[in-house]
């Protein structure tokens, strides 16, 4: 298994989300329930063996993507471990979003 690794980007990302989804929701458990929904599809990158994803050169060299639950997981891999560089809602510009970095 691969060791799962989140960059400062990634981690920003997660707690807006939460923030997001428990005012929007009202509800604290949500937000949190949401949050942990991603961070379990990341782990669960992180324990398939292979190449995963959709390759995004159109956003950075090596960058990889994956959707899950309205949000879309940027990645890549690195030696034995792979590292969460973003998780943007599916609607934004994720290309002009790299282009900005």
């Amino acid at each position: 298994m691969r060791k799962l690794v989140y960059l400062d980007s990634a981690s920003d990302d997660l707690a807006d989300i939460f923030r997001y989804i428990t005012i929007e929701s009202g509800n604290l458990a949500a937000g949190r329930a949401f949050v942990a929904k991603l961070r379990g599809r990341c782990a669960h990158l992180a324990s398939l063996p292979g190449t995963l994803g959709s390759d995004r050169p159109e956003c950075a060299p090596g960058l990889r993507s994956i959707a899950a639950n309205g949000y879309i997981i940027f990645f890549r891999y690195r030696d034995q471990r792979i590292e969460i560089i973003n998780i943007l809602h599916a609607s934004r510009d994720v290309v002009s979003h790299f282009d900005n970095d």
